[in-house]
């Protein structure tokens, strides 16, 4: 089976839960129309469905290599790139001053969304180049934004984000890149790993986003600022000339991703140091860099749906074609009238449906926020760690699942489950691991403003569960849903009043607490629309009825998961000596 974009189901929650008919035309949307949105999707899925997909398995067989000093990426990748920066599908979120759609975040993400689902590996490069984008325009100067933001918004150059050193992994404080100041510009001395597309010949030139350490900076996450290093260094004219002094010198051999170079990066290596420009001040790199992070940690959220998706469409092809055993009550029939079967896809679908809908609601609220909307800004930041933490540990859940369905056949190459698994497993890790999403939450998101905003949320949650209540069939969800909030009050009075020990030991347990909660409430927004619809006597029932039969199954299976979660995170404390020993095996 080929993957097939769900168009319904995303236009769908663009409207209900993204909120995208109330940001279209208004500043900075102002060239957004919400009556173009269909013809966008149905051309990205066009693109994905036709070019991105049928790349997906080549980079199996054939991955990048490393040849003459440069990265040679899996064939057909360099012709399906062109077609992309071609269709204008880098510039979709760039403002127009520089070459930009000036289309809102949530539009993004949706046909983000598809290069995921249907070849993570592609969908890596123009992820990493969109969040350079924005954390360029964002802190470079005018000279900077002027020199190299038309190429990247076109897509004729790409981005990487360089972080990690083998020293520093996501202990960012530890990092020992140098900068060395040089008149206008500084040269810079040190290796980076794990460098998602950090060479390749796709594009004619690739614009670096390093952290390093000016000499003479304090130790510490402080200390460091944010540079621009470009593989060529463009001339007066903006062609690219000659190379600068950085190069891959390795390609990691990983469990997934397999078309998705992933380089260490070595900078200064000749002896005279990459040339690289500062982006912001110096000494605020991290904070430069947060913007390109945060946009990061929400498309791998957006990976894990369409990775997610994948699985869907995957385990209901596979289980509508295959006969194995005789399904209860019935003489003959395929496996998906197994009742575990049919369990498990409805438990991979509505799963998929409350991710989709996490990750569109922190898009339309970062849209929001861009729109002038108050507390629209304190909304998004508290729904990226869900989004991202969330959203990942559950798809690695769908993935296993549709191997299950699949029995065998999904255990060998050829089906490409495994390869699915597989490209899965990174999502959890890249951009911040579940526990530094779920500090984050604990602490910088809900602590640090007393719970305030997630109090806010969880208001507005109980607010929806009223009327759902009162609303025939889908009564019993609502009730669900509502009893959930409150045990997400208590836990998060309780996490309140303790320590900062007893809370990073909460951490995980109340983030996919909070993350099951909130995608049973987006689900059920997303029902009381349907139901909506349905008394209107709108068309396409089906659809209509399929979001309700959704929401009821996910508060069924899924939401007395939150409960446990959240009696699991209050019986935290902080590990012991006992405990640790327990760990060492002593």
């Amino acid at each position: 089976m080929t993957y097939r974009a769900p168009l319904r189901e995303m236009q769908h929650l663009l409207r209900e839960l993204a909120g995208l008919d109330e940001v279209c035309g208004r500043p900075p949307f102002e060239q957004a129309d919400p009556e173009l949105v269909p013809a966008i999707l149905e051309e990205a899925a066009r693109l994905a469905e036709n070019v991105l997909a049928p790349l997906n398995r080549a980079g199996e067989a054939d991955p990048p290599r490393i040849v003459e000093g440069e990265v040679r990426e899996t064939a057909g990748f360099a012709a399906a790139y062109r077609q992309f920066a071609e269709g204008g599908w880098s510039a979709c979120s760039a403002a127009p001053e520089y070459g930009g759609m000036g289309l809102p975040q949530a539009i993004n993400c949706a046909v983000s969304e598809m290069w995921s689902a249907a070849n993570l590996s592609f969908s890596i490069c123009p992820m990493l180049s969109m969040g350079a984008t924005e954390a360029l325009a964002s802190h470079g100067d005018a000279k900077l934004r002027e020199r190299f933001l038309g190429a990247m918004v076109s897509g004729r150059w790409t981005g990487t984000m360089n972080l990690t050193e083998p020293q520093a992994g996501s202990d960012l404080a530890a990092i020992r890149m140098r900068a060395v100041p040089a008149g206008s510009h500084y040269r810079l001395f040190g290796q980076k790993i794990f460098i998602s597309w950090g060479d390749h010949g796709m594009a004619e030139n690739i614009v670096h986003m390093v952290l390093a350490r000016i000499d003479g900076a304090p130790r510490g996450a402080r200390g460091l600022s944010m540079f621009l290093v470009p593989k060529f260094l463009p001339g007066d004219d903006g062609v690219p000339g000659g190379r600068n002094d950085v190069r891959p010198v390795s390609l990691e051999h990983k469990l997934g991703i397999h078309a998705s170079p992933t380089c260490v990066m070595a900078y200064g290596e000749e002896g005279e140091g990459a040339i690289g420009y500062l982006v912001g001040a110096k000494s605020e790199g991290l904070s430069c860099m947060f913007t390109m992070m945060n946009n990061a940690r929400l498309h791998v959220g957006l990976e894990a749906v369409g990775l997610a998706e994948a699985a869907c469409q995957k385990a209901v092809d596979f289980a509508s074609g295959r006969v194995q055993g005789r399904p209860p009550g019935r003489s003959d029939g395929t496996i998906i009238h197994h009742p575990d079967v049919g369990r498990m896809i409805l438990l991979m679908k509505s799963i998929t449906e409350a991710a989709r809908g996490i990750c569109y609601a922190t898009a339309g609220a970062i849209d929001q926020a861009a729109a002038g909307v108050e507390g629209a800004r304190a909304r998004s930041e508290l729904l990226v760690p869900l989004a991202k933490g969330w959203s990942t540990e559950l798809c690695q859940e769908v993935a296993s699942m549709c191997l299950q369905i699949h029995g065998g056949m999904g255990y060998v190459e050829e089906t490409g489950v495994a390869q699915l698994v597989r490209d899965a497993r990174i999502t959890t890790i890249y951009e911040g691991t579940t526990a530094i999403q779920a500090n984050d939450f604990i602490g910088r998101k809900t602590h640090r403003d007393g719970g305030a905003e997630l109090s806010r949320l969880l208001h507005e949650i109980g607010e929806t569960c009223v009327p759902a209540e009162r609303s025939g069939q889908i009564a019993e969800a609502g009730a669900v849903i509502g009893a959930s909030r409150r045990e997400a009050e208590q836990a998060l009075a309780w996490l309140l009043r303790e320590s900062d020990s007893t809370r990073c030991a909460a951490a995980v347990n109340f983030l996919m607490g909070c993350g099951t909660l909130v995608g049973g409430w987006l689900l059920l927004k997303s029902a009381l629309a349907a139901a909506a619809a349905l008394e209107r006597g709108q068309c396409d029932a089906g659809f209509q009825r399929s979001r309700i039969d959704l929401c009821s199954f996910y508060a069924a299976h899924m939401l007395p998961r939150a409960d446990a979660l959240f009696r699991a995170a209050c019986n935290a404390s902080p590990p012991g000596q006992s405990l640790a020993n327990l760990a060492l095996g002593a």
